[in-house]
């Protein structure tokens, strides 16, 4: 169950953090560690504030209006709640993968190339060579190569959130979070999702929410369960699901509640 990891090297430690919507307390005094090129699953039922805990993250959170935050989200030994944080360089290190693969309406190719063109890359040869390597660490280039110009929007579900993760991917970024990449595919679409996730975690640091339990089990290091905007129990995914701390957790998992 999960995974076996041994990193220290923390990428975010966020310190009590609290988050409103307007006067709603939506996040309570979360304190979370995320550990370099592990992977940190997020269950919790809905409502419990696990996408709005992974959107702030890369400060995504920022674009809903009357939203206000306390306390420290330091990345990389900086706090994102710092005034100075450059959005743009933060979310090319911190990519993000929606629910749903949202392709832009262009080819293949031109999803791929957007972010690295976006950040002055302009030589073919270059853009070549992302768009390749980005698609092939998706498992995607062989499924597309003869078809690079062709819309995006053509392809499968399942091919569509892979090319969106690869986009993300293109931009070189340190961590990828990932908000139920594959609640909207089928069985075998899932499958080589999780499969990608944990090919991934060598080379990326990976944070992701998951309605499915069997999900969480089977590809994170760590999970973390929410409940009401509180983090109840963060630890070693074989730990919160064989020995959960907390009885709450215990009742989650074993579909009490949620």
């Amino acid at each position: 169950m999960g995974t076996t990891s041994v990193s220290t090297e923390k990428v975010f430690d966020v310190n009590d953090l609290n988050l409103w919507y307007g006067d709603h307390l939506a996040l309570k005094s979360i304190h979370f560690p995320v550990y370099k090129n592990e992977v940190t699953a997020i269950i919790g039922p809905s409502g419990c504030g696990k996408s709005t805990f992974i959107k702030t993250l890369n400060l995504m959170i920022n674009m809903v209006p009357n939203v206000k935050m306390s306390g420290e989200i330091n990345y990389k030994g900086q706090n994102l709640l710092n005034e100075k944080t450059d959005l743009v360089d933060l979310r090319k290190n911190v990519g993000m993968v929606f629910q749903k693969g949202n392709p832009f309406p262009q080819s293949i190719f031109d999803n791929i190339a957007y972010g690295p063109r976006i950040h002055g890359t302009k030589r073919k040869k270059d853009l070549d060579e992302i768009v390749e390597k980005s698609l092939i660490d998706v498992a995607l280039w062989d499924e597309v190569k003869d078809r690079l110009n062709a819309p995006a929007l053509g392809l499968s579900g399942g091919q569509q959130q892979r090319l969106c993760i690869a986009r993300a991917l293109a931009t070189k970024p340190d961590v990828l979070l990932m908000d139920e990449p594959t609640s909207a595919l089928d069985p075998i679409s899932t499958l080589k999702i999780e499969e990608l996730i944990l090919e991934l975690k060598e080379k990326y640091t990976i944070v992701i929410v998951t309605h499915n339990m069997q999900q969480a089990a089977r590809v994170s290091d760590k999970t973390a369960f929410f409940l009401m905007g509180e983090l109840i129990e963060l630890d070693s995914t074989s730990k919160v699901f064989s020995r959960p701390k907390d009885q709450r957790t215990e009742d989650y998992i074993t579909g009490r509640f949620g």
